[in-house]
Parts: C-alpha cells; structure tokens; sequence
C-alpha cells in the first residue's frame, strides 16, 4: 500500500504543474495584453486576446513559432484600433512581421520603436501618425520592408535612413513632407522599391543624380513631389529598373535618350504631366525589350512617334496624349501582338491608320480625337473581338463606318463626331449589347429629309418622339422598341407614306392610337405592345394590310375592330382588360338590337353584383384566416414576404395605390406614397413590366433587378440603409414597399429651387450619414456588398434630413471586398458621371468603384452642380472640378448658396476628400471606413489626414481627363 503523504505531495504536485499550464499565460501573451491596455478596439477584434490561454499563439492576427511558442507576427489590418503605437510590442523577443494598415493609430511615432530589433517588416500605413519620423528607426539591424504611406508625417526624411542595411522596400506616400529628397537615401544600396509619391516636397528640387547608385533597384514611383530640371542621366545606371513613374511634377527638357537605352529590365515608365520637351528619343529604345507601358502624355513632346517604340514586341499600352506630335503613326503598329491601349489625342497626328490595325492584338481602346487623321476608318479594329473603347472625334476621316462595327460585341463606348464619314450606319451597331444610348432624339432629325431607316431598339432612350420626325417623308422603317420613351405618338404621322414598319413596343407611351396610321399604305408591320395607350383602337386600322399586328399590353379599350376580331389576332390584344371583341377571353360584341340592350344591361349588372358578392366573401375569408395563417406553418402566401414585423396587408397597399400619390418616376418604375390606416406611411415601387425578347421571353437583367433588391436589402439592418418592409411578386405584378422617406432625395434639393434649405451643417450630416451606409455595405456585411448605382438621387433624406442610402437593383454581393479583388461583370452598370472610369473600361467591379461614386456626390454636395451638365462642355463635374482648383477659379467651385467664409475650413477639407475619391488610379482612393473617419474629423476640428492633404490635390488632373473625348 503506497504512502499516503506521498500520495499527498503528488497530488499538490500535478495540480501545480496544471494550474501553471492552463491559468498562467506564456510572457509574450503578457506583452501582448499590456499593449491591448493601451489600445482602443470599439470592433472588439481583439476579444480573442484574453488570459485563459497559455499562449497567444491562437488569438486574432498572431502567428508563433511552432517549437517555442514566441509570436513572430503581428498582423491586424483593418481593425479600427485606435491609440498611441503600442510599444510593449518591441518587448517581444522573436517579432519579425508587424503589420498594422488601415487603422487609427496616432501620435507620433517614438523613438523607441528601435527597441524592435528583431523587425524585418513593418507596415504602419493608412493610419493617422503625425510628426517627425523618429531617426532611429535606421538603427534597426533586419528591417527589409518599411511601409508608413497615407499618414501626416512632417519635416524631413532623416539623413540617418541612409544607414539601413538591410532595407529593400521603403514606402513613404502621401504624407506631409516639406523638405526635399534626400540624396542620402542613395547609401541604401540594398533598396528595390523607392516610393515616395505624392508628398510636399519643396519645389526647385531635381531628382537626386545619386539615386544612380542604387543598382539594386526595381520600382522609382516618385509622383507628385514638386520635382523640377531634367531626368539625371545617371538613373541609367538602374539596369535592374522595371517601372519609373516620374508623372505629375514639373520636370522638363527632353526625354534622355541615354536613360532610355540603360533601362534595360524596365516594363512600365510613366512621365505625364511634366514639362518634357522635343522629340521621342529613337536610340535605345529597341533596347527596352520588357517594356510594357510607355506613359509620356501632358508634356510637349514634338516630332514624329519612332517606329523602334511601336515594333516592341510587349508594348501594351501606349499614351501620349496633350503632346505636340505630328506626322503618321508607324505601320509597324498593325503588327504589334500585345498593343491593348492606344491614346493619342490632343496632337497633330495626321495620314491613314495603319492598314491591319487591330488585326493581330487585342485592342480595348483606340482614342485618336482631337488629330488630322483622314482616310478610312480601318475595319480590323475589332478583329480580335476586345475592342470597348472607339473614340476618333475632330479628325478627317472619311468614307463609310465598317460593318465589322456593327458586330463588336465588346463596344461600350464610341464617339465618331466632326469628321467626314458617309453611308449608312451599320445596323448591328445600334443593337450592341454593352453600347446602350442614353438621352433624348434631337428634335434636328427632323432635317434629315432623306433618312429611310431608323432604327434604336434596346438602349435608354428616354423623352417624346420628335414633332420634326413626321417630316421624314422617306422613312420606311421606324424601330424604337426596348426605351423608355414616353409622351404620346405624335401627330401627323400620316405623312410617313413610306413606312413599312413601325415597332414602338416596351416604352411608356400614352394617349390614343392616331388613327392616321391608317392612311399609311405600306405598312405592314406594327407592334405597339408594352405601352400605357389608353381610348378605342382607331376603326380605320382595318384599311392596313398588316402580316404582324400587336397591342397587348397597354390600357387599351372599347370595341376591337371587326377585321381582327378573330382567333387569328388574339394575342395582339390581352393584357387590355378594357377590349371586347369576338375572341375567346375577351368579352363578346353585342350582336343584339336594341330591344335586347336593356337585357344585356341587367346582366351587367347581376355581373357586377356577383364580382361584389365575391369580393366580400373573399375579404372575409382573408381576415377570418389571417391569424390561422400566422400559426399554421404550411399555410402562407408564397407571392408576399414581409422582412420585418409590419401591421398591414397587401390589399390595403394595392388598394390605396393611386395615380395621384405618385412621388417619382425612373426607367424601374413608379414610386407612390402610400397612408395606410393606422396612419403610418410607406412608399411603394411598382416595377414596370418585364420587357420581352423577339422571343416572347422575359429580359434576365429585368428579373434580375427585383430578386437584386430583394435579396440585398431583405438581408440588411442599417441606420443608413433604406428598409424594405415587404415585397409582392406574382409575376406579372411587383411591388417592393420601403419605409418612406418624406423629403426625397439628395438630388431633389440640391438640383432644385429647395437647394437654399441644406445648409453646409445639413450637407456634412448627409456626407456622414450616407458614407457609414456604404462602409456598411463594404466592411461589414458577411458578404460584402457593392452598390454600383451610387448616386445623389439613390440617397434619400428623412424628416430630419437623416440620409439612407437605396435602390439596390445593381448591386453584387463580392467576396473579397477590401483585398483588392474584383468580379468581372456582364454588362456596366450605374450612372453617366458617377461610373468610375476603370469600371467602365474593364467591366471589373469592386468597393473602389463605389467610392468613385460617393466621391460625385461629395463634389455635388460642395458644388451644388448636377455630375452632367452642359456647362462643362466636354468635360463631367469630376474634370470640371479639377480644372478650377487654383486660387483665382475656386470661388467658382463652391456652391454660392453656402456660407464659405464660416465653413471655408469644412468645405475645403470635404471638397479635396471629393477630388481624392474620385482619383483615376482606384489604389489612390480610401477605403469608405477611411471615407466614414476623415468626414467625422471635419466635424470635430482634428488636424488629421482628412484635412491636411498635400497641395497636390489641388491641382490634380486625372489621367482620364479626356474620357469625353
């Protein structure tokens, strides 16, 4: 039998030996949860960092070592942390990744971070850290990648970075230094990456000659530093170099022909917006075999383009743009295989394009406006089936427009204005299904006496038919079928002797059929289905001889003429619950003589009496069994889901839809304002009918619109998203019932006489309101969502001037939000002005597009102006914008209505917010938490990033500044 005291002292033993390995936490967890004291974490990302493990090595963003169990890596981006740099963090003996990005980290950074002496990454960017850049940092021995990009550091860059020795990434954009560049950096020879862009560097600075010696280097992205006098001929020295992007400064002379032939490994060089003069070098541009982007636009670059640039053999992009170039574009253009974007406009380029151009790439984009081009347009454009983007405005080119156009189903863009082309344009160009027109038909068409066919089915199209277009005596063909026009037919119609067919199907035209259309010899085909034409068919439609007849569909009534009151005609009629005829399912033509009307007139009204009867007996059905309904599991109607607790039915919403409480009206459909009878308010979309194919079959994008809305805000609970009550889907019928919000939207103030009523305070509050709505959306959601319709009459306003964000059609639920991942879409989705530039161009979607969007409507809110207005010209409200930001114009910029001289501060710092949202480059725009955190900072006053951006914005000019060319 064993000791009992010895059986004791084991026991006490193994209980010690337990307690310390489940209650006691290793050091580094210690460390770690002394940082977390310092910090604040209103997302609790760090619930995980807790006492009840013995190590930190399963807690939120840490990695250890597997054999000792001491953390290596600290990695928390995006987790609204918010503090002073925690400094505890230096006291883990193993660290050698911290990442902390996108947070709200302040202070300064002390200098005792070089007790991190394990670092080897660090990145700190997207925060809000001020002050000096601590010169220790140098000291530490491993450090390779240094990240501190998008924060208010001032002063100087520390001589002292020169004594890095290990360093391979050193990132410092977009932050507030004043002094120059130091040369000294040029002592990291270990450097790959040098970024330092958009920084306040003073100006009468060049580019560092010893920046030379850095052999080792790979990326020099030195944009928008105030960088003047030529490019060093010592930069050829970097045989290692695969982009230099020295855009946006004011650098000139000539293009070194000495750099261009020692950049041997370069892919992409960007030099826009300078001050670079003469011509493109020819020597040793045959040796830039990589080169893949050649960006010298905005300078005044004169001569001829070389033909050594355009035969190499992976040149992708080419701009050069707002230069002074003349003569020809070199043939050898036609053979390039890689050629995806051609930008040439603002020259004085001139003669043919080359013969084959297009054939053998895959071009995306050709713009050449703005030159003396003449000649034929060439037909192998679209040869490779890519081409998205044709514009060719204010040139000289003549002859007809090829009919390989007409089958580029890629086309999303064109723009053939001012030259001098002739024929017809070719059909299929109309029908293309990503070039969707928008507006209305001049009222000039009216002067094109010999038009014979028109036709524009399936675009947006909005506005009446042309009072002039009666006056086209030669039209024989008349399509107009898939818009949204509206207004009635116009009268006068009988003048079109020449009309074979006439097809106006699937708009919104109203009133009556003209009965001139039946003097009209010729015609033998007409759809006007898909309407809201209301009265009598005229009888003279009898005098046609019609092979297709179709007026389904539309508010129709009274007696249908003889001649087509048969089985032959039927389905030219339904869905006119008003018609009779002699046709099974529309009620019959009374074939009695009077002495039999009074007997038709009392069956009338036994008819009428039993549809009351019927409804009675159905409305106490209804009720009797609302409450079986609520308990019985299986019983429900399928067609009405509710997504929140609601006290009413629909019949009563149908029942009190009335033309006279519509509120708005939009290609989806009719709002109208509803007063239920307990007195509570809601609005109502009813969305227009599904339009139909040739085929008969119902458009997928149309049915996708309402499951869109549907399964997007049914799944959402947001102060600054518009709530959806409930839904009706019978298939013919849809109808989504919001909460109301009783002063309309953004738009309907701003754009209006009302614009007075939303002062600078009011104006901040929507920015605020809404931008949490989006970052919402994007941050928030399991799935993150994207809008891709973000607009100012998408953002509604309560009765406290509370904004939500609504109309969900468009929108994509997106995977991989914030990470820089972006899902192809079929089609562009979203509003001429408010689309950004690369989702128009790629068709590739993200959280970055939506923030382009929200940037439009900041600028509205500043400038009080529409995102499209002819006072821009050519230009939309984003280039308007940029173009005025200097001291003399921005008096022009700023709504007139506010009051500046007590909001300059605000409106200044909300404005630049604008112009960065909106940026060409989507890497350059904040995330909409970013967004949420910079408008919160205006109101409190803080001097934070939101406020201090860099003179450069503005006077920025966006690489896109021409997209209406």
């Amino acid at each position: 039998m064993s000791n009992p005291l010895f059986l004791v002292l084991l026991f006490l033993f193994s209980l010690s030996l337990f307690s310390s390995s489940t209650f006691s936490l290793n050091q580094d967890g210690l460390f770690l949860l002394e940082a977390k004291l310092h910090l604040s974490d209103p997302s609790n990302s760090l619930s995980t960092w807790n006492h009840r493990d013995p190590t930190p090595c399963n807690w939120t963003g840490i990695h250890c070592n597997n054999l000792t169990s001491a953390v290596t890596s600290i990695n928390l981006p995006d987790s609204n942390l918010s503090g002073p740099f925690p400094t505890s963090l230096c006291r883990l003996s193993s660290l050698s990744y911290l990442s902390l990005p996108n947070n709200n980290l302040n202070s300064t950074l002390p200098s005792t971070i070089s007790a991190c002496t394990t670092l080897r990454h660090l990145n700190l960017s997207l925060n809000l850290l001020s002050g000096q850049l601590p010169s220790t940092l140098s000291t530490l021995p491993f450090l390779q990648t240094l990240d501190l990009s998008f924060n208010n550091f001032s002063g100087n860059i520390p001589q002292s970075f020169a004594n890095f020795q290990q360093l391979q990434t050193l990132i410092l954009v977009n932050n507030l230094f004043t002094d120059t560049i130091p040369s000294s950096l040029s002592n990291i020879s270990s450097l790959k990456q040098l970024h330092l862009a958009y920084n306040t560097f003073l100006s009468e600075a060049p580019i560092p000659t010893e920046f030379g010696s850095l052999v080792n280097l790979e990326n020099l992205w030195l944009s928008g530093c105030n960088l003047i006098g030529p490019i060093p001929v010592s930069l050829r020295k970097l045989v290692n170099l695969k982009n230099l992007d020295l855009s946006q400064n004011m650098l000139n002379g000539t293009i070194p022909e000495t750099v261009i032939s020692g950049l041997t490994s370069i892919v992409q060089i960007e030099l826009y917006q300078n001050s670079f003069s003469g011509e493109l070098p020819r020597v040793g541009v045959s040796n830039l075999t990589r080169l893949e982007r050649f960006d010298a636009s905005e300078n005044y670059l004169t001569g001829t383009i070389p033909g050594e640039l355009c035969r190499l053999k992976k040149l992708g992009s080419l701009n050069l743009y707002n230069n002074q170039l003349e003569g020809s574009l070199p043939e050898s253009l036609a053979s390039s295989e890689s050629l995806y974007m051609l930008v040439l406009f603002n020259n004085s380029l001139s003669g043919n394009l080359p013969t084959g151009l297009g054939s053998k790439s895959r071009l995306q984009m050709l713009d050449v406006s703005f030159n003396q081009f003449s000649g034929n347009i060439p037909a192998s454009l679209c040869s490779q089936g890519t081409l998205q983007e044709l514009l060719m405005i204010y040139n000289s080119f003549s002859g007809e427009i090829p009919e390989s156009l007409g089958n580029c189903l890629s086309l999303t863009r064109v723009r053939l204005g001012n030259n001098n082309l002739s024929g017809v344009v070719p059909s299929g160009f109309w029908g293309l299904p990503r070039n969707r027109f928008n507006g209305s038909i001049p009222e000039s068409i009216g002067s094109l006496n010999n038009l014979g066919v028109f036709v524009a089915s399936g675009n947006s199209l909005t506005g009446r038919i042309p009072s002039s277009m009666v006056k086209l005596s030669q039209l024989g063909r008349l399509v107009l079928r898939d818009n949204q026009f509206s207004g009635e037919i116009p009268h006068g119609v009988g003048d079109w002797k020449q009309l074979n067919e006439l097809d106006l199907a699937n708009n919104r035209f109203v009133g009556d059929i003209p009965s001139e259309l039946g003097t009209l010899p010729g015609l033998n085909f007409l759809d006007l289905s898909g309407n809201l034409l209301s009265g009598e068919i005229p009888m003279e439609l009898q005098n046609l001889k019609l092979n297709f007849l179709n007026l389904s569909n539309n508010q129709l009534s009274g007696e249908i003429p003889p001649l087509y009151a048969n089985e032959y005609f039927k389905d030219s009629f339904v869905g006119n619950p008003g018609l009779c005829g002699d046709i099974s399912g529309l009620c019959p033509i009374s074939g009695e003589k009077s002495k039999n009307k009074n007997f038709v007139w009392v069956f009338r009204f036994i008819f009428v009496l039993a549809g009351v009867v019927l409804v009675v007996g159905v409305a106490w059905f209804y009720f009797k069994f609302w409450n079986f309904k609520k308990t019985k599991k299986g019983f429900h109607l399928s067609k009405w889901r509710s997504f929140h607790k609601i006290a009413f039915s629909k019949f009563e919403i149908v029942k009190l839809m009335s033309e006279d409480n519509v509120i708005g009206s939009g290609s989806s459909g009719k709002v109208y304002k509803v007063v239920l009878s307990n007195g509570e308010t809601v609005a109502v979309k009813k969305l227009w009918g599904a339009k139909k194919t040739k085929n008969g079959n119902v458009d997928d994008h149309e049915k996708d619109g309402f499951e869109v809305e549907v399964d997007t805000l049914g799944k959402i609970r947001h102060k600054n998203i518009v709530r959806l009550w409930c839904c009706y889907n019978n298939g013919d019928s849809k109808l989504l019932v919001y909460e109301y919000m009783p002063n309309g939207s953004i738009a309907d103030f701003l754009h209006s006489s009302k614009k007075n009523l939303l002062d600078w305070p009011t104006r901040l509050k929507i920015a605020i309101d809404a931008a949490e709505g989006l970052s919402y959306l994007h941050h928030d959601c399991v799935v993150p969502i994207v809008h891709r319709d973000v607009k100012s009459s998408n953002i509604l306003l309560d009765e406290e001037f509370g904004a939500k964000i609504a109309d969900f059609g468009v929108a994509k639920f997106v995977r991989g939000v914030g990470n820089g991942t972006e899902e192809p879409m079929s089609m562009i989705a979203g509003s001429y002005g408010y689309i950004a530039p690369e989702y128009a161009y790629t068709l590739r979607v993200n959280e970055k597009s939506d923030i382009y969007s929200f940037g439009v409507v900041i600028l509205e809110l500043v400038t009080g102006k529409q995102a499209i207005d002819q006072e821009y010209g050519e230009k939309d409200l984003v280039k308007w914008v940029s173009s005025k930001l200097n001291e003399e114009e921005l008096d022009q910029v700023i709504d007139r209505t506010l009051d500046y001289s007590k909001y300059k501060e605000e409106i200044n710092k909300v404005l630049k917010l604008g112009i960065v949202c909106t940026s060409s480059l989507p890497i350059n725009r904040p995330s909409m938490r970013s967004v949420v955190k910079m408008l919160h900072e205006v109101t409190s006053g803080s001097k934070s990033r939101s406020g201090r951006f860099s003179p450069y914005y503005q006077e920025i000019v966006s690489d896109n500044d021409h997209s209406e060319s």
